[in-house]
């Protein structure tokens, strides 16, 4: 198991062999409980599983909802918006809708009475059968209308139903033109790109990036009312920097890319991104710190806090980058916010130990780890589980 001697930390490597890593005291993170004036901030919560519950793959659902809904109170905390429902949340990776319908009504009624924001995912995940693009916006329009229902903004997000039955971009645009004349109140839009979801592949009727991007914009362009702003997690920052550029004023890019997020948050002095991260998530109390930098005007203190922690969330989102939920809830149980290392699907299997002991070392170096023995001695727990002994 992990070995601790005083202030270090003892961990496996691949190669063979173990490392002594210094453990550091935790930095003294403010609470930022408002908002924050300068950037619109969102972070892409886990579910957090019933202990009890079965959670294998292909079972129902059974989410722990206290601790869950403690989770987005630990997020709140921090001046960070909540985007629920999301593929952080396991959508399309074990969540199935009931416990999306109730995941959602639950977060939403605590986010109006703690008076904090919270935008839902509408998908189409609960028609699985879906074959046609009639089939696709019912789909869309029942989830679209149950979210707004809650009182949550809608995120509208990529839908694989759609990926599979859509022929062309005229396709795609029926069906947002539809979606979007629909809407009660501005929606933030979702490209997630096939790193994320190879079913995605070829999202807005072409594999051609810029072909695409022309859709989604001339999409935007027409509907630029009703969107609040794009939520895009294709990790190139080139083209993120291109689209943002292009977007109609008042339309905000919402980065989702988790490999270059401190330089799109921060901005080229003409553009800036606003941020829907799955990394904020384990990033929190360094996010709010960094954001609140950015409100003062503080260049090098929003630098300090946010790019030590670039290194861990590219670990996070390493190949194959559409398992990183399970380092998201490693980090929360690493960190003491949650009381087990359970996964809707079983997914806590999809990471290997040594990629775990990883993330505890980064997460030492962000200064992220609020009880470093805590998180020493959980990682020992998972270490003498899989046979690695020192």
């Amino acid at each position: 198991m992990t070995v601790v001697r005083g202030s270090s930390i003892a961990l496996p490597q691949a190669g063979g062999g173990w490392r002594e890593v210094e453990l550091k005291p935790p930095r003294p993170w403010v609470d930022h409980p408002e908002p924050y004036r300068t950037r619109v901030a969102f972070a892409a919560a886990h579910v957090i599983a019933d202990p009890r519950g079965e959670n294998v793959p292909g079972a129902p659902a059974a989410v722990d909802w206290d601790a869950t809904l403690a989770f987005r109170r630990h997020l709140f905390r921090y001046g960070l918006g909540v985007a629920e429902a999301m593929d952080t949340a396991q959508r399309n990776m074990g969540i199935d809708w009931p416990a999306v319908q109730e995941l959602i009504t639950r977060s939403a009624a605590q986010a109006r009475e703690l008076g904090a924001r919270i935008a839902s995912g509408a998908g189409t995940d609960h028609r699985p059968d879906a074959a046609t693009i009639d089939d696709v916006i019912a789909a869309y329009t029942e989830q679209l209308a149950f979210v707004e229902s809650t009182g949550s903004q809608v995120i509208i997000m990529a839908s694989r139903q759609l990926a599979a039955v859509a022929a062309t971009a005229d396709d795609y645009r029926r069906v947002y033109d539809t979606l979007l004349t629909q809407a009660s109140e501005p929606v933030i839009l979702h490209w997630l790109g096939e790193a994320f979801d190879p079913q995605l592949r070829g999202y807005w009727g072409s594999t051609d990036i810029p072909t695409a991007t022309a859709t989604f914009l001339e999409l935007i362009k027409d509907h630029a009312t009703k969107i609040d702003g794009v939520k895009v997690s294709l990790l190139s920052a080139d083209h993120e920097r291109g689209l943002r550029a292009a977007l109609p004023a008042g339309v905000r890019l919402y980065t989702g890319d988790d490999f270059n997020y401190p330089e799109l948050i921060k901005g080229d002095g003409t553009h800036h991104s606003d941020a829907l991260l799955g990394a904020f998530a384990a990033i929190a109390p360094a996010a709010s710190a960094a954001l609140s930098a950015l409100d003062d005007g503080d260049a090098t203190g929003y630098d300090a806090a946010m790019q030590p922690t670039l290194e861990l969330s590219r670990h996070l989102f390493a190949r194959p980058t559409f398992y990183y939920k399970t380092g998201i809830a490693f980090t929360a149980w690493i960190s003491g916010l949650q009381e087990g290392f359970t996964m809707i699907g079983g997914l806590q299997s999809a990471r290997s130990p040594i990629h775990l002991a990883r993330i505890v070392e980064l997460a030492n170096e962000a200064r992220l780890l609020p009880d470093p023995d805590l998180a020493a001695h959980r990682l020992g727990l998972v270490l003498d589980a899989a046979g690695l002994h020192r």
